[in-house]
């Protein structure tokens, strides 16, 4: 049975010290999030995440889920009781809109509990996080109607909520896709077609589901262009608010999948079902993705999360496992054997996961808080830069965090050696959930194509221009800081890689644009690199100040210790991908096809 608890130091660490949250009290929602009030929220997240969710997470991912007869499904025992527990502490509408049943509260809050969420039970976690996004898409592009309709019960939790995109025969390539929309005299409109690997798609925990559904409407053009996006809800709903006839969609079958078994991920079959247009027609892709986009952060913080669990059960395992003597001599003399910590490749397992996690973290709120200052900040310009930091950085956190969630799991499990490849250990568990991370939302290949080919083109390199500029000033703020100046080296140095790379691309991938995609990858994980070492450089100098002002306390040196084991063993990783983007598309595009 593996364990679970709330990362809450380093939580409280991060918003408070490092990004500064009381900073932005000017802000709507900040005023109310002072630092007492963040840290009981964390608290009592930590307690659902780590009392409530954890304790279902391995029994669950064993029953899985269970179509029945009629096509509904039974999610695994404990998890309607869990959600009960959820919805009754409001944590659904944590930070949307008070008009509609929200708290308000920062997004980047919102984002810190949802690291424990996926980090104590990844599985459930997916049914909230779907309906939130299926939300955030209808407070964005819904008439007044559709919100009042839809949102209150979406928020409270009463309503879940699905995304459907993929059909049998197209995933990444929307512009195949068949579904239809028939329009209807009253409106409304009729949607026929088949979706896949439908995330929450059907369960037992709330009383209806509102599937926000891709289809093309007769006569539209082919391609993108052609493809609109339609509310249709599992259950009618009348005009009083009540529930009516159930609608033709319906789950055809529950997914075999390799791990996340406690999510009900569905085949929907739609048949004539009723559903409203959301947004403009033909615009259903810029609707889609104001879901997509939170969407591609979750599953990044998704990948953050299962590092976080998977470590903390590997962390543990390793100071309580006595194999071996230690090779600097004998660490425990009243034991048999030493504690396999002691071992130097056991900590490079551990302190991988652990210095990723820790910069990862802080990368990732520092991305959220931008999401709140895009829609927040009564600044237009400081609203304009964080749409183009968010656009830029949600490929690469989605990707880079996801990786990482799966080596991390692996490596947890290693540290385990043949307790962790058996099942009741729990750790390959967490390896058989980590591996969708790295494939659904869009493949991390994609979001590396994504990167290279829209992300750092758009506005002129805008976006990217704009962070090298505040890595500068960061760099040139904090030169007089002669503890922090490692840090400092490692940014800078891992800035001028960045820009290297970027050169390269810009030279070679408009001549032959196989050297852009043979490079993109590469180019992903360097810029991660250097977002992890900006990320670090912030970490080191909270910690630094903190101690300073005479907090005597080893949470601060061991930070720092932490950072130090980043600069010496990861970082450098980023010369490599260097090496290998310039190497260019020859090698990869040389062996004809027939020879694989």
């Amino acid at each position: 049975m593996t364990a679970y608890a709330a990362p809450l130091r380093d939580m409280q660490f991060v918003l408070h010290d490092v990004l500064g949250i009381s900073r932005y009290s000017n802000l709507p929602g900040f005023a109310d999030a002072t630092p007492d009030v963040i840290d009981a929220i964390l608290e009592e997240g930590g307690k659902l995440a780590s009392d409530v969710l954890h304790p279902v997470n391995q029994s669950a991912d064993q029953e899985g889920c269970t179509r029945l007869a009629d096509g509904s499904v039974k999610t695994p025992k404990g998890f309607k009781e869990a959600y009960e527990q959820f919805r009754a502490g409001g944590w659904q509408g944590l930070s949307f809109d008070p008009a509609y049943g929200g708290q308000g509260l920062p997004y980047v809050l919102a984002v810190a509990f949802n690291e424990m969420v996926s980090a104590a039970n990844m599985a459930f976690g997916m049914y909230p996080g779907l309906a939130r996004g299926a939300a955030d898409a209808i407070y964005a592009h819904g008439t007044e109607e559709q919100k009042a309709i839809y949102l209150p019960k979406m928020i409270s939790g009463e309503w879940g909520g699905t995304m459907n995109l993929t059909e049998p025969h197209c995933g990444t390539d929307l512009g195949l896709l068949r579904a239809k929309a028939s329009p209807q005299a009253d409106g409304s409109y009729k949607i026929s077609g088949q979706k896949i690997f439908i995330s929450a798609g059907e369960h037992d925990l709330t009383e209806n589901i509102i599937h926000l559904v891709l289809a093309r409407i007769d006569g539209a053009p082919e391609g993108v262009k052609g493809i609109s996006l339609f509310i249709v809800p599992k259950f009618l709903i009348n005009a009083d608010g009540s529930l009516g006839a159930r609608n033709g969609v319906v789950c055809g079958k529950i997914e075999e999948k390799m791990g996340i078994h406690a999510n009900s991920t569905c085949v929907m079959n739609y048949d004539e079902a009723t559903g409203w247009l959301l947004g403009e027609p033909h615009k259903g892709l810029k609707a889609m993705f104001t879901m997509m986009n939170e969407a591609r952060l979750g599953v990044g913080l998704q990948g953050l999360a299962i590092s976080e669990v998977a470590y903390q059960n590997a962390a543990a395992y390793a100071k309580d496992r006595v194999q071996g003597r230690s090779l600097s001599g004998v660490k425990a003399p009243d034991k048999p054997a030493d504690p396999i910590i002691v071992h130097p490749d056991v900590r490079r397992m551990l302190l991988e996961q652990k210095a990723t996690i820790e910069g990862g973290r802080a990368w990732m709120y520092w991305s959220a808080l931008h999401a709140d200052l895009h829609h927040k900040s009564p600044d237009e310009a400081e609203r304009q830069k964080a749409d183009d930091y968010l656009g830029l950085m949600t490929p690469v956190l989605k990707a880079y965090l996801t990786n990482k969630g799966y080596a991390h799991a692996t490596n947890a499990q290693q540290v385990l050696g043949g307790h962790g490849y058996i099942g009741e250990w729990g750790m390959e568990q967490f390896v058989r959930d980590a591996r969708i991370a790295m494939i659904y939302e869009g493949a991390n290949g994609i979001q590396a194509l994504d990167l290279v080919g829209r992300k750092l083109p758009k506005d002129g390199g805008r976006a990217l221009q704009t962070f090298f500029t505040e890595v500068d000033q960061f760099i040139a703020d904090n030169m007089g800081n002669a503890e922090l100046t490692p840090f400092l080296d490692g940014l800078a140095a891992a800035k001028a890689d960045v820009v290297d790379a970027t050169q390269w691309m810009m030279t070679n991938g408009f001549s032959n644009p196989d050297n852009a995609g043979a490079g993109s990858m590469d180019y992903l994980h360097l810029f991660a690199l250097l977002c992890l070492a900006y990320g670090w450089a912030q970490l080191a100098k909270a910690a630094i100040a903190r101690r300073k002002d005479g907090a005597k306390d080893p949470f601060f040196e061991n930070k720092l210790t932490t950072g130090r084991f980043f600069l010496a063993r990861i970082l450098p990783d980023g010369k490599a991908n260097l090496a290998k983007l310039k190497s260019g598309a020859e090698p990869l595009m040389a062996l004809p096809a027939e020879a694989f």
